[in-house]
């Protein structure tokens, strides 16, 4: 189950979420530059299975765009296009 069959019968290993390679880095409603990463254009949060997040951290990033963007750190909608 570690592996993933695309078009041509190849297979390519199942991507592992970033935050989990990387646990020294964390979720946080303070980084606004790492939290619009995981926005769209319009200011929607982008799906897990986008962004190759696990459950856990799409939680996590949930949490943390919501409050930042209670707290006016982001935009609740962007109108920039």
């Amino acid at each position: 189950m570690d592996t993933v069959r695309i078009a041509d019968n190849r297979t390519r290993g199942r991507r592992k979420c970033y935050f989990c390679q990387n646990p020294a880095i964390k979720i946080t409603y303070k980084d606004p530059l790492r939290l619009k990463r995981y926005l769209t254009p319009r200011g929607k949060i982008v799906s897990r299975f986008k962004t190759r997040v696990c459950s856990r951290h799409q939680k996590l990033l949930t949490t943390a765009i919501k409050k930042a963007r209670i707290l006016a750190i982001l935009p609740f909608v962007n109108r920039e296009l």
